[in-house]
């Protein structure tokens, strides 16, 4: 099984970016896909999830109308797009696959 996020790094606040997470190895379009990150000193948030049926989406409350998750089960990849970006929103991001597997991780920084 792997989870490969790509699309971190440095932007101003007020910039955007997106997120990719490549999956393989298990049956994607099975799996609720999220997102998390872990702002630096403080515990991993869980920040959007997709469900693998329904495609129904939620979100961390202080990124909603900001950041949105979508999924393309033909490329068994989530994304993650994140506008209007705040300083705040500087993490490590994590691509999460049902209950069981994790990706390493990709920087997000905000900051002019």
């Amino acid at each position: 099984v792997q989870l490969v996020e790509s699309g971190g790094g440095l932007v101003q606040p007020g910039g955007s970016l997106r997120l990719s997470c490549s999956a393989s190895g298990f049956t994607f379009s099975s799996y609720d896909m999220s997102w998390y990150r872990q702002p630096p000193g403080k515990e991993r948030e869980l920040v959007a999830v997709n469900t693998g049926i329904g495609f129904r989406t939620n979100y961390l409350d202080s990124v909603k109308g900001r950041f949105t998750i979508s999924r393309d089960n033909v490329k068994n990849t989530v994304y993650l797009t994140m506008n209007n970006l705040k300083p705040e929103d500087t993490a490590v991001y994590y691509c999460h696959a049902g209950e069981t597997y994790w990706g390493q991780g990709i920087q997000v920084t905000v900051s002019s």
